[in-house]
């Protein structure tokens, strides 16, 4: 991409977030106290992804799982794991038992995301761009889906984003290959006009998936 859109585009970044985050400043001074007084554990909760060009980075929520959730899942649960594997890394929030009763709240209304918004800031992550990957999950899925190799090749070349190409397309519920084929055809189509709109329909796909 040129010099032109990588500025622009991390331009957008800084004042989106900006305007979010004060926007939402309620939110971000109520949610942490009623995290607190729910359940035991953190307030965020903090995730190694992968980013541009394979580098990993903490990427940031408010917890709405209990506090030992990823173990949980990996080492305890294996039907858990087994159903979570065979739907691509992803599990309704209704048949997992590890979220709280505040974090189904928080997620049917994607305000646990809302610390990404820190992530944008600091240059993790963009507003738009392709899904953060965990790197265990890249690695089994493509042995899975061996054709998606090349996709994710170009993936990793951008940053990725809070929202994106696959999800305001309606298609949240899809397997990892075509999602890796919506993420690559979003980088290799990318313009500022183009994150605008896929920003300007991100509340409208938030809101009909409630």
């Amino acid at each position: 991409m040129s010099h032109a859109y990588d500025v622009s585009k991390r331009l957008l970044d800084i004042l989106v977030a900006s305007v979010l985050a004060l926007v939402f400043l309620p939110i971000w001074l109520t949610v942490p106290v009623l995290i607190v007084l729910s359940s035991p554990g953190p307030i965020l909760y903090r995730h190694k992804r992968i980013g541009q060009h394979g580098r990993e980075f903490n990427m940031y929520k408010f917890r709405s799982m209990v506090v030992n959730a990823d173990y949980i899942l990996h080492q305890q649960d294996k039907k858990l794991l087994k159903k979570f594997k065979s739907l691509d890394w992803k599990l309704e929030a209704k048949d997992d038992p590890r979220i709280t009763p505040l974090g189904r709240i928080l997620r049917s209304l994607t305000i646990d995301e809302f610390p990404q918004l820190y992530n944008v800031l600091i240059g993790d992550m963009s507003m738009v761009g392709p899904r953060a990957y965990l790197a265990k999950e890249l690695t089994e899925q493509v042995k899975k889906y061996p054709q998606t190799r090349a996709l994710l090749k170009i993936v990793l070349s951008a940053k990725p984003g809070i929202t994106g190409l696959w999800q305001v397309s309606g298609r949240n519920e899809i397997s990892f290959d075509k999602r890796a084929s919506l993420d690559a055809q979003y980088v290799n189509t990318r313009s500022l006009g183009r994150d605008i709109l896929i920003l300007w329909k991100t509340p409208k796909a938030m809101i009909s998936k409630w």
